[in-house]
């Protein structure tokens, strides 16, 4: 019994965690509530967050916004200017998320 102890002390691997940031947020755009849906794989401020939303028709949107030197700005091509117009308060939203963390 004693050498079986040993024999899994030794053979110990470290674990490390790395949080997963996920979490949704409801902005008005255009008079109406648009429910925005944030993920990013680690809770480090470099990468990417991916974003999803539904527009008026049903279709779910999804685009990347990244960290480029401070800010964070969408980084996907080709979506609506409804998306673009609300960055700063997107880029609002991911910080304050931070703060939380």
């Amino acid at each position: 019994m004693i050498y079986v102890l040993c024999l899994f002390k030794a053979n110990l691997m470290e674990l490390k965690f790395i949080k997963n940031i996920q979490f949704t947020k409801l902005i008005k755009v255009d008079g109406k509530l648009k429910e925005f849906n944030f993920r990013k794989p680690n809770g480090r401020k470099e990468g990417v967050f991916t974003v999803d939303v539904i527009d008026d028709r049903g279709n779910r949107i999804v685009f990347n916004m990244e960290n480029l030197e401070g800010h964070w700005k969408v980084i996907t091509q080709e979506i609506p200017s409804w998306i673009t117009g609300t960055e700063a308060r997107l880029e609002e939203i991911i910080e304050e998320e931070f703060k939380l963390i």
